[in-house]
């Protein structure tokens, strides 16, 4: 089942229709159940291939010294920590962690002391969709498994270029939909027979796991996110299919 775009006062979460103002309070229910086993979570939902991913996304948006930079949904701190090793903590900019979910920045404000980051990133409770910083402050906007769960995917990919610099660059990692046949019905069977008894088993939570699985295939395929960011005012915008499609990312700037 693919993304519909919300109509009226209704919004999905996974294949349930929902009022508009009942999403995020259930989105945050989701991640405030997971916070504590987010990785877990992501390797359970990529068999750990995740981390390759995001390891593809920090090399794709090359990022600089001294660059003011934006990761929404990133609570647990895991690309913006990888943006800071490959930076070195001495150089980076600016760095700002923006999410919706208290518990979530909780537990990345844990991981930072873990990791030795004692200072370098503001940790901000936000949604994607009315984001608490000025016009053109951002040299570049990341975001992670997060585009999928907001309300109104529009008004975020207009949030991400107001906030962006002229030249600042747009980088979305997230699940996507599988362009290799066999490789796509293996996904499926593994994505709801599977994950649901995983979270279930391991993390004793099958509705949060449940609802995930279901958010994947309501997002926007990869050509429909392109089009859907260029009308947001996103240049040049394209994407790489990541293991088959089962993820992708997706690159834009704002001009």
């Amino acid at each position: 089942m693919k993304e519909q775009a919300p109509s009226g006062d209704t919004a999905s979460f996974g294949f349930r229709e929902v009022a508009r103002a009942e999403k995020a309070p259930l989105v945050q229910g989701v991640f405030r159940s997971v916070a504590g086993r987010y990785d877990l979570m992501n390797d359970l939902m990529s068999g750990g291939i995740h981390r390759l991913w995001k390891r593809e996304m920090v090399a794709w948006l090359d990022p600089k010294p001294g660059m003011a930079h934006l990761d929404v949904a990133g609570g647990t701190g895991d690309i913006a920590f990888r943006i800071l090793k490959q930076v070195g903590q001495d150089k980076a900019g600016p760095m700002t962690i923006c999410d919706l979910t208290p518990e979530m920045l909780e537990v990345g404000r844990n991981r930072a002391i873990d990791h030795g980051i004692t200072g370098g990133i503001r940790w901000v409770c936000g949604d994607a969709q009315r984001l608490p910083f000025p016009d053109r402050s951002m040299a570049a906007y990341t975001i992670a498994f997060g585009l999928r769960n907001v309300t109104d995917i529009d008004l975020a990919l207009a949030e991400a270029r107001r906030v962006l610099k002229p030249g600042g660059r747009f980088l979305c990692l997230e699940f996507s939909h599988v362009v290799v046949p066999l490789l796509s019905q293996i996904y499926d069977r593994f994505s709801f027979s599977v994950l649901p008894w995983l979270g279930e088993k391991v993390a004793d939570d099958r509705d949060s796991y449940q609802y995930l699985v279901e958010s994947i295939r309501r997002f926007p395929d990869q050509e429909s996110l392109v089009a859907r960011m260029a009308a947001a005012g996103l240049g040049e915008s394209r994407y790489r299919n990541l293991t088959g499609g089962i993820a992708a990312l997706h690159s834009a700037w704002r001009l």
